[in-house]
């Protein structure tokens, strides 16, 4: 029996198999608000067969967007638009479905991937970022401003409200996003936190703010809604964040009730050295697993099937999380299941596309005609 197909569960969250979309942001909101390319792109996701779709980096405040086409989730008119959505997804698919809620930071105010990608300055039309402290992503950028306890409760209390949002809508999980050089992430890294006060120098400060705003999400998330996190379990540079210093972040989590760890990596300078090649990253995902006990999602060119069975198998993490491969290969887990002799679920308006030879594919899947 295939173990990536097997059902597994992640705090109060059952799955019917160990296949996690990823959350990838498509630059296509209209102000903060979902629009019709978002009900094109989660509805042939949701339709993939894979066992959670997390949608993309979902914006707590407008001036927490990576860019001005990015998601929010911040007033009644992006919850409004997020909701109808979603709502038209779950029409047609039953996936589980959760939503990552985020704050870019000083990485806010960037031009879309397809336009530079780089900062846009409050005179071109973008915003003025925040961060733990007044240092630029890049060098050649201006700084972001760093944030005061005022800034700090703002943004603690619009993850919440976020999260309150998402509960309404009636969202499966909620993750928060703590990895690639957004804000959670910057306040963990010594790279880009090097404040004096209570916030920042000593890894308790520096997880000081990021525990902040998981409790408080978690003070409003009922246990039967899974609540986890996404973090940078490295940042691949000299003298930034370290895999010893993530088990010990998700071992305090854990004590807090984080239900599971979804392991990325870098971000956060652009000084990183990031080793690129097949399951680069599924050795930070066996740490974290092995060092708390957690349910872990490895992340990170992992494209081929056997390649994913084997992670699953060999208990290098619990789940693989696809994101880039399932946005060339929508049908990636049928063609996964196809190859591992598993079954997976698929819309019964597609259950004649079912192969030749793989007549169980799609369980008990009967179609008939005259």
């Amino acid at each position: 029996m295939s173990q990536l197909f097997t059902p597994i569960s992640i705090g109060p969250l059952s799955l019917p198999n160990r296949i996690v979309i990823a959350p990838m942001c498509q630059y296509s909101a209209d102000e903060g608000k979902t629009t019709d390319w978002h009900i094109m792109h989660l509805g042939q996701m949701a339709m993939s067969g894979a066992g959670l779709l997390i949608i993309e980096a979902t914006a707590v405040e407008d001036i927490g967007r990576i860019t001005h086409g990015c998601v929010g989730l911040y007033s009644d008119e992006t919850e409004a638009a997020l909701k109808k959505t979603i709502d038209i997804v779950r029409q047609q698919a039953s996936m589980p479905i959760m939503i990552q809620l985020a704050h870019a930071g000083r990485k806010g105010s960037s031009a879309r991937p397809w336009e530079g990608g780089q900062l846009v300055s409050p005179q071109q039309g973008g915003w003025q970022p925040v961060g733990p402290s007044a240092i630029p992503h890049l060098p050649t950028e201006a700084p972001p401003l760093a944030l005061d306890k005022a800034g700090l409760a703002r943004i603690r209390d619009a993850f919440v409200e976020s999260a309150k949002r998402a509960l309404r809508i009636g969202f499966d999980g909620i993750e928060l996003h703590g990895a690639h050089g957004y804000l959670l992430h910057q306040f963990l890294s010594p790279i880009a936190n090097q404040r004096t006060d209570e916030y920042g120098g000593s890894l308790a400060n520096r997880m000081r703010f990021p525990l902040e705003v998981f409790d408080a999400v978690r003070a409003v998330t009922p246990k039967t809604t899974s609540l986890g996190i996404r973090i940078s379990a490295t940042d691949w540079a000299e003298g930034g964040w370290t895999p010893e210093e993530s088990v010990e972040f998700c071992n305090v989590l854990k004590a807090r009730g984080c239900d599971f760890i979804d392991v990325s990596s870098g971000g956060v300078s652009s000084q990183q050295k990031i080793p690129l090649g097949p399951k680069y990253q599924v050795p930070l995902a066996t740490t974290i697993k092995k060092g708390t006990g957690l349910p872990t999602m490895a992340v990170g060119l992992i494209t081929e099937a056997k390649e994913a069975e084997g992670i699953v198998a060999s208990g290098e993490a619990d789940m693989v999380a696809l994101a880039r491969g399932m946005l060339y290969d929508p049908r990636w887990p049928w063609h996964a299941a196809a190859e591992l002799g598993a079954i997976v679920q698929a819309p019964k308006q597609y259950w004649r596309s079912q192969p030749r030879g793989l007549t169980a594919l799609f369980g008990d899947a009967k179609t008939g005609g005259r």
